[in-house]
């Protein structure tokens, strides 16, 4: 390409693409998943055994824009808050977590890709919008510098919703980065560019489809690749002035993705804890109505108290965290990283009481509970699965919190 012609391109218009439903609001995409529950409900078993989120579930989802709730409006999305993306997953998650996992994994890396070269972020959502991506962000594959790019060969784990995704996001090692460079970048590939090696073998989030992709000597153009992590990095503010969502911090967004599909699973193990009580009596000559003890009634409100208040921490952090990426975007300052890692541990608070909210319930219902195809169990071992990933460990968290609120250094990873 000649000087000339780059100039040109580099000054060439921006031309938005409309989202399907220009007028659709957010109450009324949040009713579009509100009513999936049912569905989500019944289709759990065949998700969880066909490990993966069904093609007639996607199908639905695509077709009611529920992917497109933070993408940005000139990129085709409806670029709503954060807080309607809250509550979208979390729709989504009482019906189903592993749907709900996808979903939000899968239309969240968007805010990753916010980040990229503007020209990336134009072929990646095409003349239509249609963007789904996971990512793996650990660096499980090797980038060989040739002219014009990388050639890309590696074996990524852990890829969620990869069966379903239009593009994905994978970290590499540089195999001979020049002095001053970062030797990690991050890529964007397409669909076609990867294979699914089924190796997703799990006792929760079966259905998540969470296995490996393999690539092996794909070329990906330098314009599609960043250095990885950008801590300060900002998207191009011609094209997202109309979404300041973009603007907030990376690690507590990230955080939001996960801790909405606890939150969402949680109301729906207690969903099917109260229709337990109403349809179940209790053991012993009373042959009372679950319902009508004081055993049961305590455990119903101590669990109900847990739930809608880890909905309530997480979004208040929600609408926190806006505030924070308006100003952002107003100013031009980023987040103070002691503001950025306590919105992550109010968040993580929200685990906590999910989880040990869908504890109780499980160990207090009975031993119907575990049988495998029971709905409650089900949510269990989701929630279970899910307290465990590497980004709700809220004990490194804490400390690193206070590392740093203190002027030191975090240490480790979290």
């Amino acid at each position: 390409m000649t000087a000339p012609m780059r100039a040109q391109q580099r000054t060439a218009p921006f031309i938005s693409i409309a989202p399907p439903e220009p007028d659709l609001s957010p109450g009324a995409l949040i009713l579009r998943a509100e009513e999936m529950l049912g569905q989500l409900r019944d289709c759990q078993a065949e998700t969880e055994a066909a490990g993966n989120v069904l093609a007639e579930t996607h199908r639905v989802m695509v077709e009611a824009g529920l992917y497109r709730v933070i993408q940005p409006r000139l990129f085709g999305g409806y670029g709503f808050d954060l807080p309607t993306f809250v509550r979208l997953v979390t729709a989504v998650a009482r019906g189903c977590p592993e749907t709900a996992w996808v979903l939000s994994i899968v239309s969240g890396h968007v805010h990753q890709l916010a980040t990229f070269p503007l020209a990336a972020q134009r072929e990646a959502y095409g003349a239509l919008g249609d963007f789904r991506a996971p990512e793996v962000a650990a660096p499980q594959g090797t980038g060989v510098a040739v002219p014009g790019g990388f050639r890309v060969s590696g074996a990524w784990d852990y890829a969620s919703g990869c069966a379903h995704a239009t593009h994905i996001l994978l970290t590499f090692l540089v195999d001979d980065p020049r002095p001053g460079d970062s030797p990690l970048r991050m890529g964007l590939f397409e669909r076609a560019d990867y294979e699914i090696v089924r190796n997703w073998d799990v006792i929760g989030m079966q259905g998540t489809g969470s296995n490996r992709v393999v690539m092996n000597e794909v070329f990906v153009p330098a314009h599609r690749t960043k250095p990885y992590p950008q801590t300060a990095a900002m998207p191009p503010a011609e094209v997202y002035r109309d979404s300041s969502l973009f603007y907030g911090p990376a690690r507590p967004f990230v955080i939001t993705e996960s801790v909405a599909v606890i939150v969402g699973a949680a109301e729906g193990a207690l969903d099917v804890y109260e229709e337990t009580f109403r349809a179940r009596k209790a053991t012993g000559p009373t042959g009372a109505s679950r319902a009508d003890l004081a055993e049961y009634q305590f455990n119903f409100g101590r669990c109900r108290a847990m739930v809608d208040t880890a909905r309530a921490a997480l979004l208040h952090t929600a609408a926190d965290y806006m505030e924070f990426a308006d100003r952002t975007f107003t100013t031009g300052e980023p987040c103070p990283e002691d503001d950025s890692r306590r919105l992550a541990m109010v968040m993580l608070q929200s685990v906590h009481l999910a989880h040990e909210a869908v504890d109780i319930m499980f160990r207090t219902v009975g031993s119907s509970a575990a049988r495998k195809d029971a709905l409650l169990g089900r949510y269990w071992r989701n929630v279970g699965v899910l307290r465990g990933h590497l980004a709700h460990q809220s004990d490194s968290a804490a400390l690193n919190y206070g590392r740093v609120h203190f002027g030191h250094s975090p240490v480790g990873i979290s």
